[in-house]
């Protein structure tokens, strides 16, 4: 599943490049992904510090909480996933699931509604699991510290990389609201979260 996942990101994530060099080469296609287009360098490098000082902050408070061992278990293999959510949550996120066009108040909205629908799919607050071989799934709720605590750091995540898309209030940092800067700063908080489980011992095998 993870290898086809991965397949069909990687294919999405070349038709996405090839709109982004024909935007560079000042050939733009009307039908072209959304953010498919170049930023300042500076976009990218303030995404990144940013989405590291999230993950800084994310990991400290675990410390703090005393819950820095509730941590899942992933294998090497699921690298693959982190890397394609780096793309593929971008572009169906902050490319797709945002109000543009309808005013100031509609974009800040439609960051706020859909950066809870970002925070909320992922599953910390809750898991689909079954009691044994067999058994039926059912919903499982978990409003635990250290659930709570992952669920407000990936709204903030989410926010923080709605705003460098949409820099309001610097729009010269992204003039034209390319995903790059989300795309990398994904990536580099993925990264960070994989070597941080591999240091914490919760990185077991490779499948």
């Amino acid at each position: 599943m993870l290898l086809a996942v991965a397949g069909l990101t990687s294919y999405v994530f070349y038709t996405w490049f090839g709109d982004f060099r024909r935007n560079q080469q000042g050939r733009p296609d009307p039908r072209a992904f959304p953010g498919a287009v170049p930023c300042p360098k500076a976009a990218i490098v303030v995404a990144v510090v940013g989405a590291l000082a999230l993950l800084g902050m994310e990991t400290g408070g675990e410390y703090l909480l005393g819950v820095s061992e509730q941590q899942s278990n992933i294998t090497v293999l699921y690298l693959l996933a982190m890397v394609g959510a780096a793309f593929g949550e971008e572009l169906v996120f902050r490319g797709f699931l945002v109000v543009t066009n309808h005013g100031r108040l509609a974009l800040i909205g439609s960051i706020i509604g859909f950066s809870m629908l970002f925070a909320l799919g992922h599953p910390f607050l809750w898991d689909w699991k079954s009691a044994g071989v067999g058994q039926p799934h059912q919903l499982v709720f978990d409003f635990s510290t250290k659930a709570c605590w992952s669920t407000a750091l990936v709204f903030l995540f989410s926010f923080w990389l709605y705003a460098m898309r949409f820099p309001l209030r610097h729009p010269k940092l992204n003039p034209q609201r390319s995903l790059l800067p989300c795309i990398a700063a994904h990536l580099a908080k993925n990264l960070g979260v994989f070597a941080i489980k591999l240091t914490q011992g919760h990185v077991s095998g490779w499948w």
